[in-house]
């Protein structure tokens, strides 16, 4: 309980230091054109200008031999009007900014080895300070060294940010649209499964047919191993990067494989099948069609995997695979009840909010594990990327692009598939109820609303957002009043429907008999679900006749 108190404390009372990016634009003093260094800063210190034109450009002063932290490292005659370039350490931000402020500087820039974090202060340090604060890397600090003369010029100042890029307009559809196309591919699948007899000559084709239905303590299991996952993630980040790399390629693959194949089966060429051999998978004779797809497929993930970190374009081939993974989970992975869909949502939904807002208090970055994970440690020594993502490049362009920001936007695989999973049993429902699909519609819906919530939410605190603690609500809530509205919440509930006990009208003899019949028979004999096959062969052998508009009749109950 002690712990618990500690935490609200620190969320909700500790001042926080929010660091905002920035532009210090170099110039030479008798050239116009110059290039534009990142930097951190405090607009508690003093604001900067958003427009370049009405920055003042004033004469740096290299002192980055010193620290600035006593009256002795002052030059004779002070800095008269000019910004002091020194380094990091010894001394607190306050005790640099005042030395400068009170020599006669109208900012200061201050060079850090270390990552850069906002210089920090109290309310009355920022009451008297009136000049700008920066932080510059140490590697911007060298290549202005090497680019511009002694008599260099700066002007810091702030570009504007818009609160969203255009690029979450593309992952909006993309995500939304996995999730519709999932969902209502799963359903429909499963209903031509259950209800159509399966052809006897399948052969390989069929290796995409088979679903896992998930159970309470599948959920647990899964959970437990995602936590375990991803702490090992963030602590080994550099070590298993490269493995969750190689999984997602082969995964991916066989996702998209799954998604091309229903269209590639449909041209009528290389239907022919190879000739008989001992090979693994190879034993049943595969159309070559299917040896030409999965060449293809295979081709497309090791192209990504070789090119994954060309950002101009290897982003696409990313995304392409991740959808089709995505879809491929949503057919193959099926929830049998509502229950175990709230179970499971409600699950990841405590583990999406823990991960993002509660692991930052136990971190030494004060970084949240997932967010850390995600985006890729920023100490990592591979400078590899998660897969597991879709991810788009920022579409407006802004100088504040050159720092340290992402310049992609993200969306975990998780909220796609975890909500995805619902929708798809939605459309089953609706499928098996004959509900004009208005559970897998609203469901959906639903799934779009939580995802702009999400944006608004990430405009408004410019931080990573669980996008599940918005989107388990919508579609959760949504479902389950509709199931009320309609009075099937029990149904929904425990997924009665897809069990059906399909009872048969009683037969009546003098009208179902009449149309084939012969001979007269005697009382039916059950059968076996091959005798109506037995019976086309063979129409004259027994059982009687009547059997054969048994068999229509169940057809038509389906």
């Amino acid at each position: 309980m002690r712990v618990l108190e500690t935490l609200v404390w620190a969320a909700f009372f500790m001042p926080k230091v929010v660091g905002e990016y920035g532009m210090a634009h170099f110039s030479d003093k008798d050239k116009s054109d110059g290039k534009d260094y990142c930097i951190l800063f405090n607009s508690q210190w003093a604001g900067l200008p958003q427009d370049l034109n009405k920055a003042s450009r004033l004469q740096i002063y290299d002192l980055t031999k010193s620290a600035l932290c006593s009256p002795s490292e002052v030059p004779v005659g002070g800095f008269s009007s000019r910004i002091p370039m020194v380094m990091r350490g010894n001394c607190t931000f306050y005790e640099k900014v005042r030395l400068a402020q009170i020599n006669g500087a109208r900012g200061l820039l201050i060079v850090s080895k270390d990552q850069l974090s906002p210089p920090a202060g109290n309310k009355t340090q920022y009451e008297e300070i009136d000049i700008p604060v920066g932080l510059l890397s140490y590697s911007d600090m060298l290549d202005i060294s090497m680019n511009f003369d002694k008599g260099r010029l700066v002007a810091m100042y702030a570009p504007s940010e818009p609160l969203l890029d255009y690029n979450m307009i593309l992952i909006f559809l993309m995500a939304v649209g996995t999730v519709a196309i999932g969902g209502y591919l799963a359903g429909s699948r499963d209903s031509k499964r259950r209800y159509m007899k399966p052809k006897r000559d399948d052969g390989a084709e069929k290796h995409d047919e088979e679903t896992v239905d998930v159970t309470p303590f599948m959920i647990c299991v899964f959970v437990v191993m995602c936590c375990n996952m991803l702490v090992l993630l963030y602590f080994y980040y550099d070590h298993l990067a490269i493995w969750v790399i190689v999984i997602f390629s082969v995964a991916s693959s066989v996702g998209l494989y799954s998604c091309l194949w229903p269209f590639v089966k449909r041209f009528p060429f290389c239907k022919c099948r190879i000739p008989e051999n001992n090979l693994p998978y190879l034993h049943r004779r595969p159309q070559l069609r299917m040896m030409l797809l999965t060449a293809f497929c295979i081709s497309v993930s090791v192209i990504w995997v070789v090119y994954r970190n060309e950002d101009q374009w290897a982003w696409v081939l990313q995304d392409a695979l991740g959808i089709s993974f995505c879809l491929y989970m949503l057919k193959t992975v099926r929830m049998p009840t509502f229950k175990a869909c709230t179970l499971l949502l409600t699950v990841l939904f405590v583990y999406d909010v823990f991960f993002v807002f509660i692991t930052p208090f136990f971190t030494e970055s004060g970084e949240s594990i997932m967010v850390e994970v995600a985006a890729g440690p920023s100490n990592s020594t591979t400078s590899e990327k998660l897969p597991m993502v879709l991810k788009v490049p920022r579409l407006n362009s802004s100088p504040v692009a050159l720092c340290n920001q992402p310049i992609f936007s993200l969306l975990g695989f998780g909220d796609i598939l975890v909500p995805g999973l619902l929708v798809a049993y939605c459309h089953r429902f609706d499928i098996l109820t004959q509900s004009s699909r208005i559970y897998f519609m609203a469901c959906t819906i639903g799934y779009g609303v939580g995802l702009l919530i999400t944006f608004v939410a990430l405009a408004m605190t410019q931080m990573g957002q669980p996008a599940l603690l918005y989107l388990v609500p919508c579609t959760l809530l949504t479902s389950l009043t509709v199931a009320l509205c309609r009075n099937e919440l029990s149904q929904f509930w425990t997924g009665s429907g897809f069990v059906p006990a399909i009872a048969l009208a009683p037969i009546n003899c003098t009208q179902t008999a009449a149309p084939q019949t012969e001979e007269p028979s005697a009382q039916p004999e059950p059968q076996t679900a091959e005798e109506p096959t037995e019976q086309r062969e063979n129409p004259v052998q027994p059982p009687p006749q009547e059997s054969a508009p048994v068999e229509n009749e169940e057809n038509n109950s389906n």
